[in-house]
């Protein structure tokens, strides 16, 4: 798509009025968010194709359907709409394919249920967030699987989808939303998904294999500006980085338990870090501002730069 303005000049002005709104208003209704539209179509797909062939068939029709028809409906904007009102609708558009201000909307309310003693509704407002059963969840727990959210959520939620923005423009993180959003409905290892979500499983390792990364070893120099134990982070990283089953999570939330100096469990499955500090509500303030920080070095150390890259070399798709 081409416009006028300096192609560099123009994703960088898309970014950080997505990056603007995303903190100022958070997400859009559900009604009009993409991701649920992208939802919607799995279940209505999920139930009429079966086995690995199904799965492949479910994740080529999502990215082919919601690209080519953001890509026709932009391209025909593009011509309609003066450039800055053009660039406004991509921000907006954009601004949906990844969450900061959403994180911490859902964590508040947990904390201030514990704050208050009342576990129960903390249980039912973690499960919103976690895949895992909270139901007989201690606190410390509780803590714990918040925490891991937040440390998972920083690459799948965000730096993930800004770096194929970076790479690929609009079109590139909305791909990235339809493979991640496909692979938390049926990417399960468990039936009925065990076949039918291998290949959204798959790609999605694909897609965040280096973001993760990248945002793993850049949660470590976050703790250092923010004078936690960065240290620790960089220790716990490198020893327990591989103990998730997932190749990626374990990056951001071993560096993150490392930077806390907490030990994050995952029972039956995974224990991360060293238990210098028992867990505490303050921990999760913490993990959230360790989040932010991390986002802001992955957008200027490697969001801006490729950006700038990325349009040397001619890949601008708004």
């Amino acid at each position: 798509m081409s416009v006028s303005l300096n192609p560099m000049l123009a994703k960088l002005a898309v970014l950080f009025t997505a990056l603007a709104l995303d903190l100022l208003l958070g997400e859009p209704p559900q009604r009009l968010h993409p991701t649920v539209w992208i939802g919607h179509y799995a279940s209505f797909l999920e139930r009429r194709v079966r086995g690995r062939l199904g799965g492949i068939i479910l994740v080529v029709s999502a990215l082919a359907l919601f690209t080519s028809t953001f890509y026709l409906a932009l391209f025909f904007l593009n011509t309609a709409l003066p450039l800055p009102v053009y660039l406004f609708l991509v921000a907006v558009l954009f601004k949906t394919t990844f969450a900061i201000k959403s994180m911490e909307q859902h964590v508040k309310p947990i904390m201030e249920s514990m704050i208050g003693g009342d576990l129960e509704s903390a249980r039912f407002l973690v499960s919103r967030i976690v895949s895992r059963d909270t139901r007989n969840l201690s606190k410390s727990q509780l803590i714990s699987a918040t925490i891991e959210s937040i440390g998972e959520n920083t690459v799948d939620g965000v730096t993930s989808p800004l770096l194929y923005f970076a790479l690929l423009g609009f079109l590139g993180a909305l791909a990235y939303r339809v493979i991640n959003t496909l692979d938390s409905m049926v990417g399960y290892r468990h039936p009925p998904f065990t076949h039918l979500g291998w290949a959204a499983a798959k790609l999605d390792t694909l897609v965040n294999y280096v973001p993760a990364r990248i945002t793993g070893y850049l949660m470590v120099c976050a703790a250092w500006l923010a004078n936690m134990d960065w240290k620790q982070a960089l220790k716990v990283l490198k020893r327990d980085r591989g103990r998730t089953d997932s190749l990626n999570s374990g990056w951001p939330i071993a560096a993150m338990a490392g930077a806390l100096r907490v030990q994050l469990e995952k029972p039956g499955l995974y224990t991360l870090g060293d238990r210098l500090e028992e867990l505490s509500i303050g921990h999760i303030k913490d993990a959230l501002r360790l989040m932010k920080l991390t986002i802001t070095l992955f957008v200027l150390l490697v969001v801006v730069p490729l950006t700038a890259l990325g349009s040397a070399l001619g890949f601008n798709i708004l």
